[in-house]
């Protein structure tokens, strides 16, 4: 176990200057039109994965960093870059996760691969939980998955939404019900292969940021797995859902972790980090700009209203990024989240993204409500960190319950 330390080691630096080389000179030229045009940015994916930097080798070591940083690290330097684009980059990583922590060494093994494809021919994957009427509720889910105990495979009926690359993916991770009596401890998740018949792409949405990267509903008609790709197999899920009704039966507190929250556990830093990626890159702007402009015959950042704005957007990113460093080397050394220092890092990084952009739109004024300037477009991105992966006041309602323990 690495100690904890404040101070990236040189491996780290050099991975650190490779990215924002690659943020600055492909994503960034690319921003505006991507967000435009509201399509998956395929010809930058392909470009990442020729670097190296869209590929399974890369996100494993950066995800088996010693330190805990490697993810956080990456993930601030390409949302630096663009926030949409760098979504579609990283968003087969939600799927990637959620198979990571459910799932055998051999499922592994056999569809992580697949999620990314190859630099000649690049894949995506999703990851499919929520749904119109179970967002933060995931109790409320209805998605069904019926054993065919002749056949051995799973039948999969039901609608997700909000899914990134949902539709378009090569392969789907689909959480779904499988004990409706057990609430939201009766979910397993599952994959859905490649050219599956009965999944289909249902609408995409047109989104008020993020628009480079593709969400849309997932429809399951009668969808056929094979019992293999129930993650984690079906002697485990029956353990566990023998466990939940035991607990259930006995009115016992013990707390059963149920697919979805398993996942959303492991990605939370890695949400701040986005966000702290995004409200860094609206800082910079703004600094920038205050130094530049010049109104009654002096640099705007003279000012004092502006200086101390200034101060505080460095001092909250700076903060935002210490709590989703220490929530990442948790995760990594194996230390529990006691008082969800996961949801904090996440809820604190993603406030603090929402308020910067919107104080650099402030610093910059009119120029800053164009789109003739990058922060308006950082601004719209900034709200989803608030939304996604749990909102900001699901991570409150987190905290409060770990801290009354």
């Amino acid at each position: 176990m690495a100690e904890f330390t404040f101070e990236l080691n040189d491996d780290q630096k050099e991975v650190r200057d490779w990215l924002h080389g690659f943020a600055a000179d492909v994503m960034r030229p690319a921003a505006a039109e991507w967000d435009e045009r509201e399509e998956t940015p395929w010809p930058i994916i392909q470009e990442a994965a020729k670097l190296g930097i869209y590929s399974l080798d890369f996100y494993a070591q950066q995800f088996f960093d010693p330190t805990g940083l490697g993810v956080p690290m990456t993930m601030e330097e390409l949302f630096w870059g663009d926030a949409g684009i760098a979504l579609s980059i990283v968003g087969t990583g939600l799927a990637a996760v959620g198979v990571l922590a459910n799932g055998t060494e051999e499922q592994i093994g056999t569809w992580v691969p697949q999620m990314y494809g190859d630099a000649n021919d690049v894949k995506v994957a999703a990851f499919c939980s929520s749904e119109p009427d179970a967002g933060s509720d995931v109790a409320a889910m209805r998605t069904r998955a019926v054993y065919d105990e002749a056949k051995d495979e799973w039948v999969l009926n039901g609608t997700k939404t909000w899914a990134t690359n949902g539709g378009i993916a090569n392969v789907h991770v689909v959480v779904a019900v499988v004990d409706p009596e057990l609430g939201s401890k009766g979910h397993a998740s599952f994959i859905v292969p490649p050219n599956t018949p009965g999944l289909s792409q249902g609408q995409k949405f047109q989104k008020h940021g993020i628009r480079a990267s593709h969400t849309a509903e997932v429809v399951l008609e009668d969808v056929r797995v094979p019992g293999s790709c129930l993650l984690g197999g079906k002697e485990k899920l029956d353990e566990r859902l023998a466990r939940a009704r035991e607990k259930a039966g006995s009115g016992a507190g013990e707390r059963v972790k149920n697919a979805a929250m398993a996942t959303f556990e492991a990605s939370r830093p890695a949400v701040g980090a986005m966000a702290v990626g995004t409200a860094r890159a609206a800082y910079e702007v703004a600094l920038d700009y205050a130094r530049t402009r010049v109104q009654f015959g002096r640099p705007i950042i003279e000012n004092q209203g502006v200086a101390f704005q200034l101060a505080d957007m460095a001092t909250q990113i700076d903060a935002a990024r210490l709590l989703v460093w220490r929530a990442s080397w948790m995760a990594t050394a194996g230390k529990p989240f006691t008082h969800a220092e996961g949801s904090m890092s996440k809820l604190y990084a993603s406030e603090v993204a929402k308020s910067v952009t919107a104080q650099a739109i402030q610093i910059l004024g009119g120029n800053g409500y164009t789109r003739e300037y990058p922060v308006e477009r950082m601004h719209r991105d900034a709200a989803i960190y608030t939304i996604f992966e749990g909102t900001s006041e699901i991570q409150r309602m987190v905290i409060s319950r770990a801290l009354a323990k």
